[in-house]
């Protein structure tokens, strides 16, 4: 790994490796599985999503619990996101022009305003109490509010973004202070900034620029990582990602597919999070290993070129003996075969889900610790 990159990074006392995968365990919950099968493949992180926790009404269900690690008995990295994701998928996409106001609420200098379930049902997310809801629930990573783009939505509409991006940032970071400040600094959770500005990269500078002014304890790249045809954004995101500070964790959030992980832990990220591999996992897309990587490849192929599907489902494996992957240890492969896959999915038996997100999990889990000795 190049000598920039972070190698780990320490929260609360704990240590934590880089480059890190986290599943979405966004009402916490891992869709398929339990957090002790999640532990079991070396899934040593996870994030949560505070305004789907906020709409589930389950802020307080866990704050009661005495927070978020304690509710789910997971021991590892929890991070919030703020919200800011469904500020684009919730609002602005529900606006034929993308704009700051659609059928699903508002966004203002002020905070995102979400409609939802009928006449008069609303959730408002400031930068305060965004911060605040975080700070309930004690998660380990929490994540400044901020106002989500698509790639392509109009200049006028991005330097709007930006420009509250970063006010939000500065009532993030104040609100932020006043919660820790008797607080040891082994108490505290770590604050994340996020970097806005679409397509457009002298927007990407000038928020990044603003946000390390305010200073944060690690910086993530925001917005959609793909344009509207679903072309990969190379050129933006490694602009973004040089932005950085090289001594703070560089988070590539909602990038999940494989080669784009490789791709992005090259441009220098080294944090990830996505739903990929638990979706796959339901829709018959199990991913194997071509060929060992823990042998003498000196760099991963960033094409994708060292993994393939296996689609388990498919009548094919009825009576396949092979496990999903000769190269994965994880217990789907070490004590059941394809064809006693196929069979507990033809029978719709929840063990099928269970058994497919376990292993797709750990083939992630692999796929970090190789990526540490790149």
């Amino acid at each position: 790994m190049d000598d920039r990159k972070l190698k780990y990074f320490k929260v609360r006392g704990k240590e934590f490796d880089l480059p890190m995968f986290l599943p979405d365990a966004t009402k916490a919950e891992l869709r398929g599985i339990s957090f002790k099968d999640a532990l079991d493949v070396k899934i040593n992180g996870l994030v949560v999503n505070t305004y789907h926790l906020l709409k589930d009404e389950m802020i307080g269900k866990i704050s009661n619990k005495g927070g978020i690690h304690k509710y789910t008995d997971f021991p590892g990295l929890i991070v919030s996101d703020s919200g800011g994701f469904q500020v684009m998928s919730l609002i602005r996409d529900s606006h034929s022009e993308h704009s700051s106001e659609g059928k699903s609420g508002k966004i203002s200098d002020e905070g995102a305003e979400f409609s939802y379930g009928g006449v008069n049902r609303t959730i408002k997310l400031t930068p305060e109490n965004c911060i605040k809801l975080q700070f309930l629930i004690n998660s380990d990573i929490i994540m400044c509010l901020d106002d989500c783009t698509r790639p392509e939505l109009s200049f006028i509409e991005q330097e709007k973004s930006v420009k509250r991006t970063v006010e939000w940032a500065k009532r993030c970071k104040e609100e932020y202070a006043i919660l820790t400040y008797d607080m040891d600094e082994n108490e505290k959770p770590l604050l994340f900034g996020i970097i806005q500005g679409g397509n457009n990269l002298e927007l990407r500078r000038k928020c990044a620029e603003e946000l390390k002014k305010i200073g944060f304890d690690g910086y993530a790249f925001g917005g959609f990582p793909v344009d509207e045809n679903g072309k990969f954004l190379s050129e933006i995101l490694k602009f973004v990602c040089d932005l950085m500070p090289d001594d703070k964790v560089k988070y590539a959030m909602g990038i999940g597919k494989p080669e784009d992980i490789v791709k992005c832990v090259n441009m220098g990220y080294t944090l990830f999070d996505c739903v990929i591999p638990t979706r796959e996992a339901r829709n018959n897309r199990l991913y194997s290993f071509k060929k060992n990587l823990f042998g003498r490849i000196k760099k991963i192929d960033e094409n994708g070129n060292f993994y393939e599907y296996v689609r388990v489902r498919n009548m094919e494996n009825k009576n396949n003996k092979e496990p999903i992957s000769k190269l994965c240890d994880c217990p789907s492969c070490t004590l059941f075969s394809r064809g006693d896959i196929y069979s507990l999915f033809k029978k719709k038996d929840k063990e099928s889900i269970r058994l497919a997100t376990m292993h797709n999990l750990r083939f992630y889990t692999m796929l970090m610790e190789r990526l540490r000795n790149n």
